[in-house]
């Protein structure tokens, strides 16, 4: 990296980062320390984000509760910091979990917590498919999120990851164990093409986009270097579990029918906000800047997929994959 890809964070610097404790958040935590980088990390239960403080030296990761819900928590949060960083998001809402309410607004409040602090450079998480205008809610809530947060700090950088795979996703993970219990595994929308981005490029992003000045201002989009349909994925993971499930597809129509009932039952493959956005399918967008302007090379699936799919095969690791 050169010194004018490089801005003024200087090694050991605070980093607040929202949602530290979640899926993406240990691998943005644990690589904001390994470059140098003290981390305040947010979670609305901070005793459950204790697994992260060995993921840096003695005393460089703090753990504070704070919601994204409440303005004085995200003062505080943002109290001292140089950066900061948002990943707040969720799949669905339930309670008070709503997708405006964390997505649009939350991101609004944490970013503007952070402009009053005086914080140097701020990502903001979104999604590919952020559209403010869009009719599916989800989209719609992570657009709104986005311009909010660059009318607060138009600085940010903002990230659209597509799916994010890695060893604890809601994703591969998900139909594996799905693979496990049912005779087949079902292809709703079984077309809609997919552009998975591995978890630990996706925080090495993080770390760029706070820290590389041409990335200021900027939105970027991150997919892997595989473009796979939904069939393709799961076909995929039922030759890696060894389980040789067959992929099953569903007309619009059947696909419409269990959409619905995953608006009521949590264990169901996907609701009907998840199906909307599935059709649209989940790859970037031509010409949009991606990890490579970043300066990190997409990792295949084929790098880290097939270990961890082993603890779904019947005899484990030492089990082969059939193929």
């Amino acid at each position: 990296m050169t010194d004018q890809q490089h801005n003024a964070l200087p090694a050991g610097a605070l980093v607040t980062v929202i949602g530290g404790a979640g899926f993406l958040g240990r691998y943005v935590v644990e690589a904001l320390a390994k470059a140098g980088y003290r981390v305040r990390a947010v979670s609305r239960h901070a005793d459950s984000a204790l697994f992260l403080k060995p993921l840096g030296d003695l005393g460089q990761i703090q753990i504070v509760t704070g919601n994204i819900r409440s303005d004085a928590d995200m003062a505080a949060a943002f109290a001292g910091a140089a950066a900061g960083v948002n990943l707040v998001g969720i799949l669905a809402e339930s309670g008070q979990q709503k997708f405006a309410a964390l997505q649009a607004d939350g991101a609004g409040r944490a970013a503007r917590a952070a402009a009053a602090a005086g914080v140097s450079s701020f990502v903001q998480m979104s999604a590919i498919g952020a559209d403010a205008g869009s009719a599916i809610p989800y989209a719609r809530s992570k657009g709104e999120g986005e311009a909010q947060v660059q009318a607060a700090l138009p600085s940010a950088v903002v990230l659209r990851p597509s799916l994010v795979a890695g060893p604890e996703d809601q994703f591969f993970n998900r139909f594996a164990a799905m693979a496990r219990m049912a005779p087949v595994l079902p292809a709703i929308s079984g077309s809609s093409l997919f552009q998975p981005v591995y978890v630990r490029d996706v925080a090495d992003a993080v770390v760029a986009g706070l820290t590389r000045t041409d990335a200021q201002g900027r939105i970027f989009e991150l997919g892997g270097p595989d473009v796979l349909s939904f069939t393709a994925i799961l076909e995929m993971i039922s030759q890696l579990t060894g389980l040789n499930r067959q992929v099953v597809g569903f007309s619009d129509f059947t696909s419409g029918l269990l959409a619905k009932l995953g608006d009521v039952l949590p264990f169901m493959p996907m609701n009907s906000d998840q199906l909307a956005m599935l059709k649209l399918g989940n790859i970037c967008a031509a010409g949009m800047p991606g990890l490579a302007e970043l300066g990190i090379t997409p990792t295949p699936l084929a790098a880290f997929l097939p270990q961890m799919m082993e603890r779904y095969r019947a005899g484990g690791r030492f089990a082969k994959a059939t193929g």
